[in-house]
């Protein structure tokens, strides 16, 4: 796995109010089904955890998400906009929500609601247990 994805999971993982450190293992939920999820300490996901962008990154620089990506500053990979989730939820997110775009209206609710998911169980990096 390339250095820059391992990166952007761990930081997905340390900003997340749920993950707790154990044993050089972060434990976490899904955002989606709150399936439990592994990180390892260097950003290795375990098992089924993927990275997954709440806003879809082709949504950004779409005037009909512009209200949604100011959320996370405007930056795909703004950490506000970095969760883990199983892979089945987000693929499944991938064909369906994702792909529609943010012209439709129920794909537009679904992330919203991701994204106040995301933000409700956001954490400081400064405030994350040390490795």
């Amino acid at each position: 796995m390339r250095a820059a994805l391992r990166r952007r999971l761990l930081v997905a993982t340390q900003t997340d109010a749920l993950a707790v450190l154990h044993d050089g293992i972060w434990s976490t939920r899904c955002l989606h089904c709150r399936s439990a999820l592994q990180v390892r300490d260097d950003g290795e996901p375990l098992g089924l955890a993927t990275l997954e962008h709440v806003v879809p990154q082709a949504w950004f620089g779409r005037r009909a998400a512009a209200a949604l990506t100011a959320q996370v500053g405007d930056d795909a990979d703004d950490p506000r906009n970095l969760a883990l989730a199983c892979a089945r939820c987000n693929h499944d997110k991938g064909k369906g929500h994702d792909a529609r775009g943010p012209g439709d209206v129920r794909a537009r609710e679904v992330v919203e609601a991701l994204l106040a998911t995301r933000l409700s169980r956001w954490r400081d990096p400064m405030d994350a247990p040390a490795r």
